[in-house]
């Protein structure tokens, strides 16, 4: 499909809107089996079920009716309070856990089989001796090729309990005979922290794409990591980070913050008043931060940026964040599915909200993206609309502001040439990933063999691979123009091919080495 210059700032609000509707669901992990005592508004909706269960004269779903009804009473709640069907629920559950029991691998369902693109360091299948480009054709027997696998299917075969074997059968380049291997199950880390390497000689580099359960260790352990490597700044880098767990982001804050720094506090209902305060022992305490947000940083990710900005550490560097200030706790409802219900608005250490307005209903709130494209904002900082109700002062005496997200200390504006902002989206969203597969296809071993070192060094992305990736994007109706723009290209497909050899580490550093935003936080370091 051709997309239309008019199209793009909806194209991208529909892409926030999905990374926040994800995040909003996760500020606390804490679950309530129970309903509450059963009164006359609850038993006139069971028996309206009941009655179009047992009288109405067509067949009705009735499990689609409550489905119905339960979204339609959150609807007219918040735009966080929200209803997750089972199915969603077992895969955030899975995501947000940090981990899960399988053999490690990414693939794709590829031709009339199942190809691994990636063994995860250090998982099963790596340490078996598993590789990219391997065809998996046989799993305990049961034939994965001439016919078309799921990824769920395949889940369901290739995961089960820790330490069970698997027997797989390979098929490799450059060998006749199906390869044997017996793999044990055991568990396989879903990082969240997925970048972490020097930018400089004293600034360390870390990003964290959303707060699951595990997030702090990653954290911490990559902290410790770029400290070792003479890191006494650090930027964290929260762009495009929609939330989860407050826990995580509370424990992130507090290696940054001087004994009984508060925080955080919440507000239920009630009025009652739970404060966060920073513990001691901080490994960053002395260290110098920076904090990267934009649009699309929301919850957890403005809770650690506004612990840090209302206690003057570091700076907060980029654009206002999305604006969300709300906790959620989720309810199961005991056929699988639950709720995530909104208990309390959380303040940052100045006592600001920084919730954004959502009177005017579900739309309008997501799409306030459109509004900031419209008006201004992305491009120059005087754009941004404060209200001088919400000014609150930090202990050193600098202005923030409530009202609607975190705005940063040091502004850097977007860039919005469609051209690149189009492009940004195809390449970040994955679709280069197929493509660049099959580019290793066609000299695997050679690929296989190479460090880290080595392809940065010798692996030059041709213009003919571009000009090979428009026409391929081309055939999906996706139309690219190359003009002006190959060094883009090039970047992002040589970094696609380091991410698909070496992970997801690899990837970051080489699609960063142009980002406005860390250039800004460098020279900053610099000077």
């Amino acid at each position: 499909m051709k997309l239309k210059k008019k199209y793009a700032p909806l194209l991208f609000s529909i892409g926030i809107a999905l990374g926040i509707f994800l995040g909003s669901m996760l500020d606390y992990g804490v679950s309530d089996t129970s309903f509450f005592g059963s009164n006359t508004k609850k038993e006139k909706l069971n028996k309206l079920i009941d009655y179009i269960d047992y009288e109405y004269v067509d067949a009705v779903d009735t499990d689609s009716i409550v489905d119905v009804t339960v979204n339609g009473i959150l609807d007219n709640l918040d735009p966080h309070s929200t209803y997750i069907p089972p199915e969603e629920l077992r895969e955030i559950e899975e995501n947000m856990k940090g981990d899960f029991v399988g053999i490690g691998i990414s693939f794709y369902p590829y031709k009339d089989s199942v190809a691994v693109i990636q063994a995860i360091a250090d998982g099963p299948s790596a340490l078996a001796g598993i590789r990219g480009g391997d065809r998996i054709v046989y799993a305990d027997g049961i034939p994965l090729f001439g016919k078309q696998i799921t990824d769920d299917s395949l889940s369901q075969i290739l995961k089960g309990r820790v330490d069970t074997p698997v027997e797989l059968k390979i098929k490799r380049e450059g060998t006749d005979q199906l390869i044997s291997y017996r793999v044990k199950r055991g568990v396989v880390p879903i990082s969240s922290v997925v970048a972490n390497y020097m930018l400089t000689d004293q600034l360390g580099y870390i990003k964290i794409n959303r707060f699951a359960e595990s997030t702090y260790t990653e954290f911490r352990e990559a902290l410790l990591e770029l400290q070792s490597q003479g890191a006494t700044q650090l930027a964290l880098d929260l762009r495009d980070n929609p939330g989860g767990y407050i826990s995580s982001a509370e424990q992130i804050a507090d290696e940054f913050l001087e004994k009984n720094k508060l925080i955080l506090f919440t507000k239920n209902k009630t009025g009652k008043i739970n404060k966060t305060f920073s513990r001691s022992g901080g490994i960053f305490e002395d260290g110098e931060v920076f904090i990267l947000v934009n649009e699309n940083s929301a919850s957890a990710s403005e809770i650690v940026a506004g612990a840090l900005q209302d206690n003057d550490k570091g700076l907060i560097v980029g654009r206002r964040s999305f604006g969300k200030g709300l906790v959620q706790r989720e309810m199961d409802l005991g056929d699988g599915s639950a709720v995530r219900l909104t208990i309390a608005r959380y303040y940052t250490p100045t006592g600001r909200s920084i919730q954004k307005p959502y009177e005017l209903g579900n739309k309008a709130y997501f799409e306030e993206y459109l509004e900031r494209y419209e008006n201004g904002e992305l491009r120059s900082a005087d754009s941004i609309k404060v209200a001088d109700s919400l000014k609150f002062r930090t202990p050193l005496g600098k202005v923030v502001y409530g009202g609607g997200g975190i705005i940063p200390d040091v502004f850097v504006p977007k860039n919005i040439d469609y051209e690149i902002e189009h492009l940004n989206y195809v390449l970040r969203s994955g679709y280069m990933g197929m493509f660049i597969f099959e580019e290793l296809e066609k000299n695997r071993t050679y690929y296989n063999m190479l460090s880290h070192e080595e392809f940065k060094n010798e692996i030059i992305v041709s213009d003919t691979i571009v000009e090979d990736f428009i026409s391929y994007a081309r055939l999906s109706g996706i139309n690219l123009r190359a003009e002006n723009y190959k060094n883009i290209y090039k970047r992002y497909l040589k970094a696609t091919m380091a991410q698909q050899l070496f992970g997801n580490n690899a990837f970051e550093q080489m699609v960063n080495q142009d980002d406005t935003i860390i250039q800004k936080v460098i020279s900053i370091s610099n000077n």
